[in-house]
């Protein structure tokens, strides 16, 4: 027996045979588990994003503390700077969404017959093969179909929709009383933890906190500047409604990689519908913006803090897509950067147990 555990090939055999009974006893249970996946989904979704906002907003908290402000006091004035802040910016800001809201109903006969003649110019051409003219003509029907199918799926989920604005509404509520007693909760879970492994489970979350706090927060304010160079370029060539198509430039680039390409998109959508001039400065509009965010925005932001390889942060991406979404997408690359943490210190505190 003993020769066939110092065999490798033999062990290597056994961890995959494991491993391959492992995938389908999960397989089995798939069921069992996406019903639990999404009974804790919609409990602890509140949770988790008053979590992120609290874990944001604790450094100014802290720094507030710290100059002898009680932290209830902090957290309140936190909120009503951030109150007034956005009712200022909306009341701005509101009045030039919907006036842009406004041209483009106005417009959209217009790009509604350009579009008409897109297609019967498609229909004319002989020399299209007939096999993509079909082809065009049938996603057509299918992405009319599609939206029709989301707006009775909307109307008949107000339901949820109501629940949705709930949650939103408790949010801030949860935050409060998690920034409020932050240091109680970490003193509370540090507790629990036994004695012998509480210097280095602090050294775990200190280790995730250097990972984690300057990405979350430099993303943020990295997103906020490429939203307002995408605006400026977008109004120095002249294309319509440039604040909404910034605001969704800036939304989606939260997402790495993927993110600039779904933030252009209604962009070039909206430019194919005047010139393909229009296309190509919107193309370089874009282009411009990302190389300036690659190469002088995100370093001296956020910096490379991750350290995650680009094949990582895709997969994660993928994953996080598949499970949850934009939602998912979101937060696909910040989560597996814990889970690498994690690793790396169970990994480390597996290597210092084994005996030389």
């Amino acid at each position: 027996m003993e020769k066939f555990t110092k065999n490798r090939l033999f062990v290597a055999m056994i961890y995959l045979l494991l491993l391959l009974a492992i995938l389908y006893i999960f397989l089995l249970i798939k069921p069992l588990i996406m019903n639990v996946y999404v009974f804790l989904r919609a409990v602890l979704a509140p949770f988790l994003i008053a979590m992120i906002i609290s874990y944001m907003l604790n450094p100014i908290v802290r720094l507030l503390n710290e100059r002898k402000v009680p932290r209830t006091v902090a957290v309140l004035l936190i909120y009503a700077v951030f109150i007034t802040s956005v009712t200022v910016i909306m009341l701005n800001l509101i009045p030039m969404f919907m006036k842009q809201l406004k041209e483009l109903n106005e417009h959209m006969p217009q790009l509604t017959m350009k579009a008409q003649n897109w297609y019967d110019g498609i229909n004319r051409n002989k020399l299209l093969p007939d096999s993509i003219r079909e082809g065009i003509n049938r996603s057509l029907i299918n992405m009319e179909n599609q939206i029709s199918r989301s707006v009775s799926k909307f109307v008949n989920e107000i339901g949820s929709t109501l629940n949705m604005l709930f949650v939103a509404f408790i949010i801030p509520f949860l935050a409060f009383y998690m920034l409020k007693d932050y240091q109680l909760i970490e003193k509370t879970a540090l507790a629990v933890v036994p004695q012998a492994h509480r210097k280095k489970t602090i050294r775990l979350l200190i280790d995730i906190d250097t990972a984690l706090g300057n990405y979350i927060r430099g993303q943020l304010l990295v997103c906020l500047i490429v939203g307002i160079l995408s605006y400026i370029g977008y109004r120095l060539i002249g294309m319509p409604y440039p604040l909404l198509l910034a605001s969704l430039v800036a939304i989606f680039n939260i997402i790495p990689y993927l993110g600039p390409f779904f933030g252009a998109a209604p962009a070039i959508l909206m430019a194919s519908t005047i010139s393909m001039k229009m296309v190509l400065m919107v193309v370089i509009v874009n282009m411009v913006v990302q190389i300036l965010e690659g190469n002088v925005v995100s370093p001296q932001v956020v910096g490379r803090t991750l350290h995650m390889h680009p094949l990582m942060i895709i997969f994660a991406l993928l994953v996080g897509g598949e499970l949850a979404g934009v939602i998912g997408l979101i937060l696909a690359v910040p989560l597996f950067a814990v889970m690498k943490v994690i690793l790396q210190h169970v990994y480390r505190f597996y290597i210092e147990r084994t005996p030389a």
